[in-house]
Parts: structure tokens; C-alpha cells; sequence
């Protein structure tokens, strides 16, 4: 059985078919290939059931797919995410959509179940949640799936572990392995959006704050920079011994969470990690300190630790909520401890996405040209559909770059040269 849409505000439904039309302005690559898959239908006869956080460049991604001959289901991937008025418009395009802004728990399971009723071929996920629920508990499901496409971290590691375990029942592209994808989507994306977040949030300036970055791979790289370049002082507390050096040489200051967090004016968790910030990091925290995550789950922060600690609570601002400890100190918790970019702002700018999105368009092919040869095993990103997306993007601007040639390449082929 195959339900009708959950879409919360039909009637915004205008709105989101505008924030769909001007991303799909802003995003070249994805335009030139959908005008390719209005041609070439390479998803004919398929279903494709996509799980990534629910706004408007995800839903020009799930048309994109579905002008390409596919049927296209669509649920969100975290509930703070969801835009009703995008959920409207996609509903008023015809598509299944199953999700709303502030689901609880239980519910995002159910909408994710729903979206997996029309048995999808191919899963575009992010975190891996339809990927899991295909595997522990619509099993009977599992046959038909020709593969997954996967776009976070947290996704990756899970699909691994899988793999690993001999327990992969379809092959998964690690589209968040793509330079492509962490080089722009991981650095300048959440550089950009987490900071636009925090800012517009808070109404508060970064410059001559002290910032924590918890977690230095590519998206705290990326925040890191952008907070230095907006005038923060950065702490960048890590567990790697390579990525604090990475750290210290590119001008930050690094050192352990706890003692980081006695300067921290904001502290940004960027670890995929459960309770990165708990109870006793609260207890050190300055009066006024701002926590973000910028983080896949809410559950880096604790926040039913901090609740169980706090002696009040105030609602300070949309997206903001105070929380005062018995030391007469407050603490102020953004987007409630969800993924800060999205929770509390617009996440990604389109043409970031624009890079992500495309891997994921263009990874889905493949998945189908190749049915008959992958193993149920994770897949890097073919080099050739990086290297496309990357092209598309500089031609698109307008942006010529050199190749090498054939003398060079000779050079860097032969040994004996």
C-alpha cells in the first residue's frame, strides 16, 4: 500500500515552487544534466525513493531525477530541515512526499517508511536511515535495490562498517568521497552556511570572539576558516594527531575540549560523534557561551544533559533557547541542538549544492548502467564524473583552465623518462 502525501501546508505550496525555481537558476551543473536526462531517460522504468535534508535544492535534485523517467519519492532527512512550503510544491509536482518541519522521531521513521513503499531500485540517502531500514527492517524489499547513494559522513562510516561486517546487501556510491563533494560541499558549504546560521540566529558579530571548533576534517576545516576570516580567535580541539597539526599550522590554536571550553565564547561541534559536549563541559562554559552543531545527529551535544543540569530555561530568540545553571550562568542552545546550518538558516548555498547534487544525479546512472558488474560493496565516485561535474562548473562560468599535453603526458606515464 501506497500512502498519500503527509504535506503539512498545501497551501504554501507558490512559495516552495519559487525557492525551487530560483535554486534551479543558481545551479548550472544540475540544469545542463537534467536537459541530458529529458533526452537520454536513463531511469525509465525505475523508482528512486531520495532522503536528504528537505528544502529547495533537494527538491530541484529529486526533479531532476524524476525528468530523467524515474518515480520519485521524497522524505527529509532531519525534521528541523523540512520547509513545508518545498513539501507543497513537490506534492503539487506530482511527486510522493512524506515529511514535515518538527516531526517528532517516530514519525520521521514512519514518513521515511512510506517513501520506501513504492520499493525503490535505487535509495539517495543521507546518514544512511533508508539504507539501515532497508536492511533491518524491510528486508523483503532488499532484491530489487540496484544501490544507494550516499552524501555525509556519518553515511559513509555506517556503509562501511556494513561492508565490513559482510552485511552491504547492495552496492553504495560514497558520493561523499568525491573531491567534489568534500572540497566545496564540506569546506565552503558548511563554512558558509554554519556561520550564516549562527549569525542570523544570535544577531551577534563573530569578530573578537573565542571559537571552538570540536572535529577537523573537511567541514571544520572549512569552518574554521571562514570564522578566522570573519575576525574569531579558533580553538580546534581534535583526537586525530594529523589533523591537530593540520590545525596549528594553519593558525589555530588547539588544545583539549575541557580546557578549550573556560575561553570558548561559541563552541561548534563538527564530529559525527554522540555527546561530544556534555555535562561536564557545561559545567566550565562562560556565562553567555553559544552551542552549535554542525554535526549529521543532534545527539553531539547533549542536550537532555543540559536540560537535566539547568535550573531554568528561556527562549531567547527563534532558534535560540537559554538555559541558566544553578551558578547563575547561561548558556544558549541554537537550532536545539540539530544541525545548525539547516535548523537555522537556508544550509547550503545553491551553488554548492549544485557539486553535491550533480555527483548524486550522475552516481544514480551509474548505478544503473553497471547493475550487471558492482558487488554489494561501498564504490568511490568514478574519477570521470568528478572530473564532468567539475568542468561543467568552470564552463558554466565562464572559466577556461590548461590540460596537459601529449609530450606531458607521456612524461608523467613513463618510467623511463
Amino acid at each position: 500500500m501506497i500512502h498519500d502525501n503527509i504535506v503539512a501546508a498545501p497551501e504554501l505550496a507558490s512559495d516552495g515552487l519559487q525557492k525551487i525555481e530560483w535554486v534551479r537558476r543558481n545551479m548550472p551543473i544540475l540544469k545542463k544534466i537534467q536537459s541530458e536526462f529529458e533526452v537520454q531517460q536513463p531511469f525509465v522504468g525505475k523508482r528512486i525513493t531520495v532522503c536528504i535534508h528537505l528544502e529547495a535544492k533537494t527538491a530541484y535534485l529529486a526533479l531532476v531525477l524524476r525528468s530523467g523517467g524515474a518515480e520519485v519519492s521524497v522524505t527529509g532527512s532531519n525534521p528541523e530541515s523540512t520547509k513545508d512550503d518545498v513539501v507543497a510544491a513537490l506534492a503539487e509536482e506530482g511527486l510522493k512526499v512524506y515529511a514535515r518541519h518538527g516531526a517528532k522521531p517516530q514519525e520521521m521513521r514512519k514518513y521515511m517508511e512510506m517513501a520506501l513503499e513504492i520499493k525503490p531500485q535505487l535509495v539517495i540517502d543521507d546518514g544512511g536511515d533508508l539504507v539501515e531500514i532497508l536492511h533491518e527492517n524491510q528486508t523483503g524489499m532488499l532484491e530489487g535495490v540496484i544501490g544507494a547513494c550516499e552524501e555525509t559522513t556519518t553515511g559513509v562510516l555506517r556503509a562501511q562498517a556494513r561492508e565490513k561486517a559482510g552485511q552491504l546487501q547492495f552496492p553504495v556510491m560514497l558520493v561523499n568521497e568525491a573531491r567534489c563533494k568534500y572540497l566545496f560541499d564540506n569546506v565552503h558549504g558548511t563554512g558558509q552556511s554554519v556561520w550564516d546560521a549562527v549569525m542570523r540566529s544570535t544577531n551577534l558579530v563573530l569578530a573578537g570572539k573565542t571559537v571552538v571548533i570540536v572535529g577537523y576534517g573537511w567541514c571544520g576545516r572549512g569552518c574554521a576558516m571562514r570564522a578566522q576570516g570573519l575576525g574569531a580567535s579558533v580553538i580546534v580541539c581534535e583526537v586525530d594527531p594529523v589533523k591537530a597539526c593540520d590545525a596549528l599550522m594553519n593558525g589555530c590554536r588547539v588544545m583539549p575540549l575541557l580546557e578549550a571550553c573556560a575561553e570558548a565564547d561559541v563552541v561548534l561541534s563538527v564530529t559525527g560523534v554522540r555527546h561530544t559536549l556534555c555535562k561536564e563541559h557545561f559545567h566550565v562554559l562562560k556565562d553567555n557561551a553559544l552551542l552549535a552543531n554542525a554535526g549529521h545527529f543532534w545527539e553531539e551535544i547533549d542536550t537532555p544533559g543540559l536540560k537535566e543540569i539547568s535550573v531554568d530555561k528561556q527562549q531567547m530568540r527563534t532558534n535560540v533557547e537559554g538555559f541558566q545553571m544553578q551558578d547563575g550562568r547561561w548558556l544558549n542552545l541554537l537550532g536545539n541542538g540539530n544541525i545548525v546550518n539547516i535548523a537555522c538558516a537556508d544550509g547550503h548555498p545553491a551553488e554548492i549544492m549544485d557539486t553535491s547534487f550533480a555527483l548524486q544525479a550522475l552516481s544514480a546512472r551509474h548505478l544503473v548502467e553497471h547493475a550487471n558488474v558492482l558487488e554489494k560493496r561501498c564504490y568511490p565516485v568514478p574519477g570521470i564524473i568528478d572530473e564532468r561535474v567539475a568542468r561543467i562548473r568552470l564552463q558554466s562560468s565562464g572559466v577556461s583552465y590548461d590540460t596537459l599535453t601529449e609530450d606531458q603526458q607521456q612524461y608523467l606515464s613513463d618510467w623511463e623518462a
